[in-house]
């Protein structure tokens, strides 16, 4: 009996100690670097061209896509589809959040053509850059991923793909517009 009389009082002790530090420690906030994506959250449609290259054959293409903010406010979430007179449709989510530690913003995305990108961007004024590394057919490469902000509701991009991070080949160009 006296032994489960300090059982009892050992687990109520650790219970209470477990809650005042629960109570102490505070739910992490967003950084505030997290606004700046504000801008994207919304729905989109895009077009433009594909370069013949490593990608295909080129042609034009065309995309929507809509972004929310997941609950929490860490990450900014894109549902996105994907059409091309060359490489036919696909669809995509991709996860746009802050690197407190890198001070680098980050996005990963995945698509339904088995392709993954994990890349950290940086913003200057209106101009965004996201750059990544991978591999096509063996071989190692460098991407660029580059958007200019022409107001609150449109925006261009350029794509480009180098093997030595030097000589930059555009792959892709395009408009994106958001709705209302």
């Amino acid at each position: 009996m006296k032994r489960l009389a300090m059982t009892v009082v050992f687990l109520s002790v650790l219970g209470a100690v477990v809650m005042s530090a629960q109570a102490q420690m505070q739910m992490p906030k967003p950084s505030p670097e997290l606004k700046k994506l504000d801008y994207f959250a919304g729905s989109w449609t895009m077009q433009g061209e594909m370069k013949p290259g490593p990608m295909g054959p080129g042609g034009k293409w065309s995309g929507t896509e809509s972004l929310k903010w997941m609950e929490g406010g860490f990450f900014l979430v894109s549902q996105s589809g994907f059409q091309s007179d060359s490489m036919g449709s696909a669809t995509g989510t991709a996860y746009m959040g802050y690197d407190v530690n890198d001070k680098m913003f980050t996005y990963d995305a995945f698509n339904t053509v088995g392709e993954s990108e994990h890349a950290k961007g940086m913003m200057d004024g209106d101009n965004w850059t996201w750059t990544s590394e991978g591999k096509m057919n063996g071989q190692s490469y460098k991407s660029r991923y580059s958007m200019k902000i022409l107001g609150p509701t449109s925006y261009t991009m350029k794509y480009e793909m180098s093997q030595d991070g030097t000589n930059w080949n555009t792959v892709m160009e395009g408009k994106a517009t958001k709705g209302k």
